[in-house]
């Protein structure tokens, strides 16, 4: 007998683990405020979190910037996040979800100033002095504190990787933006990302970049020393278009950080941009940071550029094809595409039989070794060709399973604004957001 309560004792302890670490497992839903001020459907208001926040363990609010006199962390739509209350309103979330941790991210490609070489300036200046990064920290700590956010997320912005001109036996590079090959699937992570790795060399336009390395992982100690007694969270989010390897020591990092969030990972995994996810998350595995830290990165929106009469007659990548394509009605950015913007120009089977009627036509790839991409070829005129690499509830999914095998953290997805959050494609909205949390 007494045998038998011990293995039941023993059975119960491996259900209290398994629990635990099921909980454990993050589903970290980025909110970029911004999304408020865009037209029609692409409006999201703060009402439209709720049926997201059931599937979130954590919501990165974004973006918060740096004042240039002082180096204080600042709202950066006043009229929003103070007048409006937002910072107010999305933190009191936690009532209703209570579970839910709510963190204010700061930077994103977002407070952009400069141009060049002096492109962000402030954010290397801030990490050079002691004095700097204390005015920072104390600032931030104060707004964190003071609003009841759990945590601050530093989305660092650090000088891009620089474009070196190329040429390839495939395609004839003009410039970046100009004339793309499209290799194999989508760049989901960032316009730039395929340049860095495929067409772009690792040059960086940074002469300091090894002091700033060493400068930016003591900003991280001294804010997680900062925040260690009130219990705040501090996270990372590694921006596309950064060489990791130039400016994060995940090693050093590691101790300080509660995760990192690597946004460079949110390529769809392919013989030719897998490199880049798994540079990505190699990289920061191999360097020190422990696999429980490390989120994977799941996008929303989808990559488009222009067909034209080079481009060929059956949108099988490699493709040639000239810039960005025009802004969707609502995200508004020329080579970005929400998913609704997306799932809505794809033809339905009634369309299919009549010749798709100026729609997309979507290519799945079985096999989970390319991705999902959708394609209109030129009118007669050379016009009206686009091609888009995207994500969809089940590439999704197939990304949130991998994580889970892997031992991450969890997904990071990026963000819940440009997801079906009025279900207009299917009936459930946030379509992206569920296909991701249901295969963890």
């Amino acid at each position: 007998m007494e045998c038998v309560k011990i293995g039941l004792l023993v059975l119960l302890a491996l259900f209290a683990g398994q629990t635990e670490s099921a909980t454990d497992t993050k589903v970290v839903c980025y909110y970029d405020s911004q999304a408020y001020n865009r037209p029609g459907n692409g409006k999201f208001d703060l009402n439209f979190l709720d049926p997201a926040l059931q599937f979130c363990t954590h919501l990165i609010y974004g973006y918060a910037g740096i004042k240039e006199e002082n180096f204080n962390i600042a709202p950066l739509d006043e009229s929003l996040d103070i007048n409006k209350q937002n910072y107010k309103h999305i933190v009191e979330l936690k009532r209703r979800f209570p579970g839910l941790r709510v963190l204010l991210s700061v930077g994103g490609n977002r407070d952009v100033s400069g141009e060049g070489s002096e492109k962000n300036l402030k954010y290397r200046t801030l990490l050079e002095s002691v004095e700097t990064r204390l005015a920072f920290i104390n600032s931030a700590h104060n707004l964190v504190k003071t609003y009841g956010f759990d945590g601050l997320d530093l989305a660092w912005e650090f000088p891009e990787t620089k474009p070196r001109k190329i040429r390839n036996k495939i395609c004839k590079f003009r410039s970046p933006l100009a004339n793309i090959c499209l290799t194999h699937l989508p760049a989901l992570a960032s316009w730039f990302v395929n340049l860095k790795h495929k067409i772009a060399g690792e040059s960086i336009t940074d002469e300091k970049a090894e002091e700033h390395k060493e400068q930016f992982i003591a900003l991280v100690r001294e804010f997680k020393n900062a925040f260690r007694h009130d219990g705040i969270l501090l996270t990372l989010s590694q921006l596309p278009n950064v060489n990791g390897t130039v400016y994060y020591d995940p090693r050093q990092i590691a101790p300080n950080v509660d995760f990192v969030t690597s946004t460079t990972a949110t390529q769809l995994a392919t013989p030719k941009s897998s490199t880049i996810q798994a540079r990505s998350m190699s990289f920061q595995l191999n360097q020190g940071l422990p696999a429980n830290k490390l989120l994977l990165g799941i996008p929303t929106y989808g990559r488009a550029w222009k067909l034209n009469e080079d481009s060929g007659f059956t949108g099988v990548p490699p493709v040639a094809a000239d810039g960005a394509a025009d802004p969707g009605p609502y995200s508004n950015e020329a080579g970005l595409l929400s998913y609704p913007e997306i799932c809505n120009k794809i033809a339905n089977q009634k369309e299919i039989k009549a010749g798709y009627l100026g729609k997309l036509r979507k290519v799945n790839d079985p096999t989970k070794r390319y991705g999902t991409y959708a394609y209109r070829l030129p009118d007669q005129n050379g016009e009206n060709g686009i091609w888009v690499g995207f994500e969809d509830p089940d590439t999704v999914g197939n990304k949130a399973a991998y994580a889970k095998a892997k031992g991450l953290g969890g997904i990071a997805v990026l963000d819940i604004t440009l997801d079906d959050f009025r279900g207009t494609c299917v009936s459930d909205n946030f379509p992206l957001l569920r296909a991701a949390k249901y295969r963890l």
